[in-house]
């Protein structure tokens, strides 16, 4: 219908054009430019320029020679968004082969996109600083201060208030020589608030564009993460919860009132569920290895399902039994046919945030993940929620620390988003069943979330279905549907 209410005032915008009239309706032209910015193309394009049209009915050419033309190349495309600022959150120490969040993680993503020639087919932006107004839409006052300014941008700020929040820092030593603010989260005093902040404020800025249709979908290669990160704490590398702040923004300022943030990142995004826990307008799903609370951060359970008028609106796919056998495409795939997209087409959203970690991704050892999916699902799971909100998704990156697989699976997720051919998924894991203890999972997670979701209910019984066997009762389904719909239509034309 948007569509549809765009072509019809850009038809009518080109015919008082023609005729030299006054705008009927000058608050057409605003909503026009958000999608195609057809005016412009249509008298610059190299299409008009070049043919030659006989002197008469030039005008009524002209008209028909845009409008044809301007479905076929839509403007707007993939935006990439990334920055040299956030390479230079590092420890003091100098040695990455501590931290499995560096520098590198998103240096080498940059590359491979470079290299397979995807950049060049995307619009690439440089990002932002979020501002400490913006964090705050999330954060406390304290946790802003604390983690978004440096000794630089403090003299700006002198605030007693920031004097006082200052001198309650805690820090801890690292084994490393370095300083954290945990065992694993390294604090740099001089760039790890810009870095945070850049992040923060890029996937912010790539949102609101995918969100106003000025793009078509996006990808943010921003580094530190940010899921981990509650409205008054920094762990798991986490400062700011980018994603976060992005649906905060975008229902605050962007007036977007269904906002779906799904997050397949091996860990619980426990600070996206906190903040959003009595938001129904934030429909929050999470795929994370979970066995019973035993694997950071130990939040994330089945039965998590939101609070007060927020209830239902928290879905926890949370995987149990460990690595025996380790989750993987079947068990992913079955997860997003039985549960992800069911209930993301019942909510409907508006726009899709993904937090894209990819440490679950085949290659990482046990303790940092220990699952085996495949660069091809992520980009298979990419193109699932691309048939949500007319398209419009943005990606973030989160957390994947093994640089081949987190390179393979952006550059899928991107190609994706593209809307290139995607590879084939492997044969063996078309055919394979999901394992007994996904099954049991997701058993779970139905059995909670069909008080609030209609849509899982009539997967319950096909949980253990390969996703080749489950293509084959679709098709059956659709059959007897069709087949019962020609039925009844025959009969209604033998009544008449």
């Amino acid at each position: 219908l948007h569509q549809a209410y765009l072509w019809d005032s850009y038809q009518r915008v080109q015919q008082q054009l023609l005729k030299r009239q006054p705008l009927a309706d000058s608050a057409m032209v605003p909503t026009i430019h958000a999608g195609h910015r057809p005016l412009s193309r249509a008298q610059s394009s190299p299409a008009t320029a070049t043919v030659s049209l006989p002197a008469q009915d030039t005008a009524s050419k002209t008209l028909s020679l845009s409008v044809q033309e301007q479905p076929a190349k839509p403007h707007f495309t993939t935006g990439l968004v990334y920055d040299s600022v956030m390479l230079k959150h590092q420890c003091s120490c100098g040695d990455n082969s501590n931290h499995p969040e560096h520098a590198g993680r998103i240096q080498s993503i940059w590359s491979r996109l470079q290299e397979r020639g995807l950049r060049s087919q995307c619009e690439c932006l440089r990002g932002r600083k979020a501002t400490l107004e913006e964090l705050q839409c999330v954060h406390t006052e304290r946790h802003v201060f604390l983690y978004g300014t440096n000794p630089l941008n403090r003299l700006k700020l002198d605030n007693g208030k920031l004097a006082g929040i200052l001198s309650q820092r805690m820090f801890v030593m690292l084994p490393c020589g370095g300083v954290g603010v945990d065992s694993d989260t390294i604090w740099n005093e001089l760039h790890s608030s810009n870095a945070a902040r850049w992040a923060a404020g890029s996937v912010t800025e790539l949102a609101f564009k995918v969100a106003t249709r000025e793009l078509k979908n996006g990808f943010a290669v921003v580094r530190p993460p940010g899921h981990h990160a509650d409205p008054s704490t920094a762990m798991g590398f986490c400062f700011f919860n980018s994603v976060a702040i992005a649906a905060r923004q975008l229902q605050q300022k962007g007036k977007l009132s269904k906002i779906l943030i799904v997050d397949w990142d091996v860990h619980h995004g426990n600070g996206t569920q906190q903040i959003f826990y009595r938001d129904p307008d934030v429909l929050y799903i999470s795929l994370h290895r979970h066995d019973d609370g035993n694997f950071f951060p130990g939040s994330g359970a089945a039965d998590e399902v939101g609070a007060g008028p927020g209830e239902g609106f928290n879905v926890n796919i949370a995987w149990t039994g460990g690595l025996d056998p380790p989750m993987g495409d079947p068990e992913y795939l079955a997860a997003f046919r039985t549960v992800v997209m069911p209930i993301a087409h019942e909510f409907a959203p508006d726009v899709v945030l993904v937090s894209a970690g990819f440490d679950a991704a085949d290659g990482h050892p046990p303790p940092l993940g220990g699952y085996k999916v495949s660069a091809k699902c992520f980009g298979y799971m990419t193109k699932q929620l691309m048939s949500l909100a007319g398209g419009a998704i943005v990606l973030a990156l989160e957390g994947g620390h093994d640089l081949t697989a987190i390179c393979d699976a952006s550059e899928a997720c991107v190609s994706a988003l593209l809307g290139n051919e995607l590879d084939p998924l492997p044969e063996e894991s078309m055919r394979q069943k999901p394992n007994p203890n996904a099954v049991r999972s997701l058993e779970a997670v139905i059995q909670v979330q069909s008080k609030y979701w209609v849509a899982v209910q009539r997967f319950a019984s096909k949980l253990g279905c390969s996703f080749l066997e489950a293509q084959h009762h679709e098709a059956e389904e659709v059959e007897t549907v069709t087949a019962l719909a020609s039925l009844s239509v025959a009969v209604m034309v033998e009544k008449r």
